[in-house]
């Protein structure tokens, strides 16, 4: 039986890992097509201005990727000192993907972004140019394997039990890269990155126009990027409805965390603007609602309805006392792998030895399981509401706002009203925090609404993580979470530093030294 304390606390240490750095990936995925868009513009024009804006970019560019490939090699070592039990379950499905996302990051991806940064001069124009092309597909590729991998634990697909090895093994490559889930969540993800750049660029470019500095590389970026991020805007707010669609089939409960659903209502069912959940007396406390809206949200109708937590539960308990035939005989299966009885019972019941595997934490013998202990079970399929609740609400009024945003931006850049317009300005630099804000709720709205499993329906978090200490766990913790503040604090200071310099050369502002050395041998003759 696993200590609960470590399950909690290896959670919390891959939360915070994935969210620190959950704050680099987006920006990169963005920048990296934003910058193939500028040098597009340089190649087809010929205009110096656009190579200036493009080598500009690429500096800040570089830097977020370097330290978002350091912090995400410590994640993948994760998984082996933290989770070694939900390593070996799926390891089978789960490694592929790892394994061919480090081939795009650090060879395709490494490899031709270094080409990108040093080839100026060295290659044409066009091999540059399609060099940084390759540099924004390896950067997005290596996104969809990761995506592929962490949709198979939102909706697992492709993929079998086999009850004599005890493990999860890979059936259909297919299945798993093509499946619903993972292209729905890999493109919503991508172009939520493309957003987060295009509004990085046009608060920084917004930063110089207040500044009166670089004002013709800040204009031309200001407009592409706002231009850009218009459209991506659009486009992540299209697919997470689409997401959330998927969402819907695969992960019910899910579902009705985001909405606060505890009891199933007739259609057409109302939207909960704002609500308090209370998880313990399954209420929503000072609730608004918005008539008809949740039905039109979630089904594209008004006839359809979503089932509460109230069906939801009664579904598990159903499901557990159906898993408890399925565990009782993967532990006979354990001993004697050629019971052929023990082997056609757990067949008859394999689709829900998952939620036998919840029960156990707590009935360890699941055929002496009371009515309080499986009911104890069924309440723990239900996640934690109110941080799912809320964080769903905060992504979709960010991506609103941002909406509102660049409609405004676009407005003024294509009338050439922005630089008079110095209140939208400031406005666009506060913006730079409000996409990494929504990006980083995104995630908690993905992550927290799975529980209580590691692999939906398959496997519950508590039996996934190691067999720590509690002090070890907190010692790691604290040392994971100090090592990423550093990666931040690092990150902002390259940031900033370069973006006071500017997009001119290193030496640019500062009196070159055989000049300063000449001034100071006239001053000398002169006095």
């Amino acid at each position: 039986m696993h200590d609960i304390h470590v399950v909690d606390l290896s959670r919390l240490q891959f939360a915070l890992t994935a969210l620190y750095h959950y704050l680099f990936v987006p920006l990169t995925l963005g920048m990296s097509f934003l910058l193939a868009a500028m040098e597009t513009v340089y190649v087809t024009t010929g205009r110096e201005i656009y190579k200036k804006i493009t080598q500009f970019w690429s500096k800040l560019f570089l830097i977020n990727f370097a330290l978002g490939v350091a912090t995400g090699l410590t994640m993948e070592f994760e998984f082996g000192t933290n989770w070694s039990f939900y390593s070996s379950f799926v390891g089978d499905i789960f490694g592929a993907p790892l394994a061919i996302e480090g081939l795009m990051a650090f060879f395709m991806e490494s490899t031709f972004v270094g080409l990108m940064v040093f080839g100026w001069g060295r290659l044409r124009r066009g091999q540059h140019l399609a060099v940084t092309y390759l540099v924004a597909l390896g950067s997005n590729l290596s996104a969809l394997w990761i995506l592929i991998a962490n949709s198979f634990m939102q909706a697992p697909t492709g993929a079998h039990f086999n009850p004599v090895t005890m493990r999860m093994e890979l059936t259909s490559l297919s299945d798993l890269i093509f499946s619903h889930d993972a292209q729905a969540k890999f493109v919503h993800t991508s172009i939520a990155g493309y957003v987060t750049a295009a509004i990085f660029v046009a608060g920084v470019s917004a930063w110089y126009l207040l500044k009166n500095r670089h004002t013709e590389l800040a204009r031309r970026s200001f407009r592409m990027a706002v231009l850009f991020g218009a459209l991506a805007t659009v486009g992540v707010i299209t697919l997470g409805d689409a997401l959330g669609f998927v969402g819907a089939q695969a992960q019910p409960t899910k579902l009705a965390a985001m909405e606060g659903l505890w009891k199933t209502e007739p259609a057409p069912m109302p939207f909960n603007l704002v609500a308090f959940p209370s998880q313990q007396e399954h209420v929503n406390r000072g609730a608004i609602q918005v008539p008809y809206v949740l039905s039109l949200l979630v089904t594209h109708s008004l006839t359809g309805s979503v089932p509460g937590f109230d069906q939801l539960e009664q579904q598990a308990t159903a499901r557990i006392r159906d898993g408890i035939p399925a565990v009782a005989a993967l532990q006979t299966l354990s001993a004697k792998p050629n019971d052929a009885d023990a082997l056609a019972q757990f067949q008859a019941h394999e689709k829900d030895l998952g939620y036998g595997f919840l029960l156990q934490r707590y009935a360890p013998d699941v055929t002496a399981a009371t009515d309080a202990e499986v009911a104890d079970a069924a309440r723990d399929a239900i996640p934690q509401v109110a941080p799912v609740f809320w964080s769903f609400r905060v992504m979709v009024v960010l991506g609103l706002a941002m909406l509102a945003y660049f409609v405004m931006a676009v407005i003024y850049t294509m009338r050439n009203r922005v630089e008079r317009k110095r209140w939208f300005l400031k406005l666009a630099v506060w913006m730079i925090p409000v996409p990494f804000l929504a990006n980083e709720a995104g995630w908690l709205v993905a992550e927290l609404g799975r529980q209580p499993w590691t692999v939906y329906g398959m496997l519950p978090t508590w039996m996934s993580a190691s067999t720590h200490s509690v002090g070890y766990m907190a010692f790691s913790l604290i040392g994971f979470v100090t090592l990423y503040t550093v990666f931040i604090a690092i990150e902002m200071y390259l940031m900033v530093r370069t973006i006071r310099r500017g997009p001119d050369d290193d030496h640019a502002g500062v009196i070159p030294h055989d000049r300063l050395h000449a001034d100071r041998l006239a001053g000398y003759a002169e006095g």
